[in-house]
């Protein structure tokens, strides 16, 4: 009986597939701490979030951007 061989494809580049990707750039709005309130409309959350809502947040991104 002879052995089965697999078939692996070889690219040659000698980079691991998951070293291939770079990582997705952190947004600004990551970075900020909980503060109990929307950092861009100051409506009281609790201690967990950031934004009220996605167009706050996408707001804040958008401010920022535009403030660089």
């Amino acid at each position: 009986m002879d052995p089965i061989q697999e078939s692996v494809q070889d690219d040659n580049t000698g980079v691991p597939p998951a070293a291939a990707t770079p990582p997705a750039p952190m947004r600004a709005r990551q970075a900020l701490p909980p503060k109990g309130a929307c950092w861009y409309c100051d409506k009281p959350l609790d201690n967990v979030r950031r934004f009220c809502d996605k167009e706050c947040a996408d707001a804040f991104d958008e401010e920022k951007e535009y403030t660089r």
